[in-house]
């Protein structure tokens, strides 16, 4: 009998054990879970980040906003991402609106990522606050857009190192495959070469990216908000666009490495200039009878101008790089935004095209710079199976004499609105590991540095 009460006590013990133990892993797997917060809003790349599901993250979404119309475009957005009829994405999207949003935020702290993207002139301060409450954030680009919201972002970084929280941009043209495998190429010494210095004159690395103000996204006209062409709100285009630019001179030249903005960068040069708007093509693309009084100061003529584009030229570990956007209003039938690049290595060049010629889509060239390519054609084809283990299907087409095209098979092909998952994929396995790879954050405060510091000697020099 005394064997049965001992084994009635163990089987007690243990259920007691296994019920404690299932309470823990119910209460840390509630605490690792994902709940989002959108913070105001303004762009509508805060919808994209919401475009898919993600495992992990909870179906409820908290947004605090002002209210008005860049609300009500989001929310339409999302529910198009619910109610398609192809993989819906089922968020449910718990608003507030007041004047207090920040606040409200703030003190409830329903979620523990913020997204925010939209109004640029708010955002560094923003990202502060939420930080400070012990929030992640994962940012729409530009996280600042100009010297003082720079300084303030080196203490965002301060904050969440203290913290242990992440702060993190949404840097997608990191995932374009072209950009990918002008990278891939360049990390073979037989193919590439070395990574040519340059000059001022003749860098050895550009990019160069031209936008539109007037486009669709998800398959449809975007309606942008009316502050979006006030660069005091959402910031000039050398401080924008340029974000991903300067981004991918750095990922691809040094990848993983880290760069010290105070010592491995030199500004050399930058000019900005503006684009011109009719009132029709205001009113077309904000659905905006008037110009707001914010704007009329760059009212001339009845056409808005707006500083959206500008180049700079700097050095980046002695290499001279340049990076420049332009935005014109609309694009031509069958275009789109598009993107040039050369890398310049020792035996060959990296250069991705997006022109007519390309049916508007970007392809990588490769471009011998020796007189022997029959040679060079040898290293080329014997180096592709490192290209091929990591991307199956990858093939070359010559085009020239001394020039391939690199035959990219459709699969890898996602288009931009599908790198904002991949972004937020990434990010939300860095949360999970509780941090983030060591030379992000530097290279982060580089990036910055350069687009801040590019636009104030644009400035002095049109004073």
């Amino acid at each position: 009998m005394k064997y049965y009460f001992y084994a009635v006590a163990c089987l007690l013990v243990l259920n007691v054990s296994c019920t404690m133990k299932k309470e823990k892993t119910s209460s840390e797997s509630k605490e690792s879970e994902v709940k989002l917060i959108t913070l105001d809003p303004g762009h509508f790349h805060a919808a994209l980040v919401q475009k898919i599901s993600y495992p992990g993250v909870s179906k409820d979404v908290y947004v605090y906003s002002p209210g008005g119309a860049d609300l009500d475009e989001h929310l339409k957005k999302i529910e198009e991402y619910n109610t398609r009829p192809d993989d819906p994405t089922g968020w449910n999207e718990i608003v507030y609106t007041g004047a207090d949003f920040l606040e409200k935020m703030l003190t409830e702290k329903k979620g523990n990522v913020m997204v925010t993207a939209g109004n640029n002139g708010k955002k560094t301060a923003y990202i502060k606050q939420a930080l400070s409450a012990g929030i992640h954030v994962l940012a729409d680009k530009p996280m600042a857009i100009n010297t003082s919201d720079f300084e303030q972002l080196k203490e965002c970084f301060s904050i969440a190192e203290q913290k242990g929280i992440l702060l993190y941009d949404i840097m997608t043209e990191r995932f374009e495959i072209t950009t990918m495998l002008q990278k891939e190429f360049s990390l073979l010494p037989a193919v590439f070469g070395e990574q040519q210095k340059g000059s001022p004159e003749d860098p050895g690395i550009v990019k160069e990216s031209v936008h539109h103000f007037f486009k669709t996204v998800s398959g449809k006209p975007l309606i942008r908000p009316a502050w979006f062409f006030d660069v005091n709100q959402q910031g000039e285009g050398v401080v924008d666009v340029t974000t991903h630019l300067v981004d991918l001179v750095q990922w691809e030249c040094f990848p993983e490495q880290i760069i010290n903005y105070q010592t491995d960068i030199e500004l050399v040069d930058a000019n900005h200039w503006t684009t011109a708007m009719s009132a029709d093509q205001f009113k077309e693309v904000t659905g905006l009878e008037a110009y707001p009084d914010y704007l009329k100061q760059n009212v001339a003529n009845d056409s808005l101008y707006v500083y959206a584009n500008g180049d700079i030229y700097y050095k980046i570990r002695g290499v001279n790089a340049k990076v420049s956007v332009i935005w014109n209003y609309t694009y031509p039938e069958g275009g789109g935004d598009t993107h040039y690049s050369i890398m310049k290595g020792s035996k060959a060049h990296l250069i991705i095209e997006q022109g007519k010629e390309q049916n508007y889509k970007p392809v990588l060239f490769i471009k011998a710079t020796g007189t022997d390519t029959e040679a060079f054609e040898k290293d080329l084809q014997s180096s592709l199976k490192t290209i091929t283990d990591k991307y199956p299907g990858i093939e070359l087409k010559k085009s020239e004499k001394d020039k391939w095209e690199v035959v990219v098979p459709a699969k890898y092909r996602y288009g931009h609105e599908a790198h904002f998952g991949q972004v937020t994929e990434n990010f939300l396995k860095y949360r999970k590991e509780g941090s983030l790879p060591a030379w992000e954050v530097p290279n982060m405060l580089a990036k910055y540095y350069v687009t801040t510091q590019a636009l104030e000697i644009a400035k002095n020099k049109t004073k």
